[in-house]
């Protein structure tokens, strides 16, 4: 059973690191090609992305505890298999099945080599159930065929190659049987697919609610905040790759986000017509109540409103960094100044949290804290 468990909790672990990783990039893409979040859509990039993962690795897994794969392997081991329905014949030749005995059939689950076949069969038999969803029509079913045979093609020359040249000699038989056998299961995952996807909105709902929130011009509560997000990691990553470099001072640092906050949440929009870099890739801008840009004195307001939580949170951080010793007169004052700013911040995030859930319940009918009281009303380009 470790045959199977240990490929797919090694799959799951690096799902789980990129699901991370691509959080972000997801929902920005959700959002320009559907306008909304979508729960369905999410399911099926995330499980595509897990399932093909957990293929791969059941391929490829367990691997060789040395590169000299060779040393373990005598002169004659072969190295793959061009005859067509071995896997029928060892299934046969190893068993005791008797054909005028219908009651020996049974004993054909005793087999590996037939599990192996099953094995095969149902490893891409997923992926064509993908590939009807996303192709929709039964027509296209040549198509998943030429892919499920490439797919299973790579796999195959991944294992003859040695992982393309890290082992020495392969360390699996490369066989045509896996190859009809894949691209087999990958056409009947292609066919039957209708059953299953059954269960799930189609892509065809997913578009059509697509199109009608592109008609409304409300801007959803999570867009909003991801621009800021995007906003907020492009000001990390310059201080990153500029004055990162030079040095790890916290108090730069917080000079420099300083800096940056004023740069692309105030004088930005002002220049580029109500728009920063998140509001840009998220497909909408800031405007007043008339529809224009906002007057630099909204601007200010919005954005000492979105400094004035991370100023406080920095304080804490800071004071947290300060070592005083125990005998110092400013030591008592200065652990219930800290402990006083913490509780604060505590206070304060966990009531924006509390905000941003009533706003996200709202769905936009609502503006947020930062752009109610500047006046400033999202819409989109």
């Amino acid at each position: 059973m470790s045959v199977y468990t240990l490929p797919i909790m090694t799959a799951f672990i690096i799902f789980c690191i990129l699901g991370f990783l691509l959080v972000i990039p997801w929902l920005v893409y959700s959002y320009r090609k559907y306008g909304y979040f979508s729960f369905w859509a999410s399911i099926v990039f995330y499980s595509f992305i897990f399932y093909m993962l957990s293929a791969l690795f059941l391929v490829l897994l367990p691997l060789p505890s040395t590169r000299n794969t060779c040393d373990f392997q005598t002169p004659d081991t072969i190295y793959y298999s061009l005859r067509p329905f071995t896997f029928i014949s060892d299934t046969f030749k190893s068993s005791s099945i008797i054909w005028t005995q219908p009651g020996s059939y049974i004993k054909i689950f005793n087999q590996s080599s037939f599990w192996q076949a099953t094995f095969n069969f149902l490893l891409l038999l997923p992926f064509g159930v993908y590939l009807r969803y996303f192709f929709e029509e039964k027509r296209y079913w040549k198509r998943a065929l030429a892919l499920g045979f490439t797919l299973s093609l790579f796999y195959e020359v991944t294992q003859l190659t040695g992982i393309y040249g890290i082992y020495k000699c392969p360390y699996r038989l490369f066989d045509i049987d896996d190859l009809m056998l894949n691209s087999t299961g990958a056409l009947f995952g292609f066919l039957i697919a209708p059953f299953i996807l059954a269960l799930f909105p189609s892509r065809e709902k997913l578009m059509a609610k697509a199109e009608k929130m592109q008609k409304i011009h409300l801007v959803s509560p999570l867009s909003q905040l991801l621009a800021i997000l995007i906003d907020y990691i492009f000001i990390k990553l310059t201080f990153s790759f500029t004055v990162g470099l030079l040095t790890s001072s916290g108090f730069a640092e917080m000079m420099y986000t300083t800096v940056g906050f004023v740069v692309l949440y105030f004088f930005l929009p002002l220049r580029w017509g109500g728009k920063t870099i998140g509001t840009n890739i998220m497909g909408f801008k800031l405007s007043n109540l008339e529809g224009d840009t906002p007057s630099w004195q909204a601007m200010l307001k919005r954005t000492i409103a979105l400094y004035l939580p991370w100023l406080a949170s920095e304080l804490v951080n800071l004071l947290s960094h300060i070592k005083l010793e125990i005998e110092s007169h400013f030591y008592a004052i200065h652990v219930w100044v800290t402990m006083a700013i913490f509780i604060f911040v505590i206070i304060i995030w966990f009531a924006l949290l509390i905000h941003a859930l009533i706003i996200m319940a709202k769905k936009g009918k609502r503006t947020f804290y930062f752009d109610f009281v500047s006046d400033i009303i999202p819409m989109k380009r």
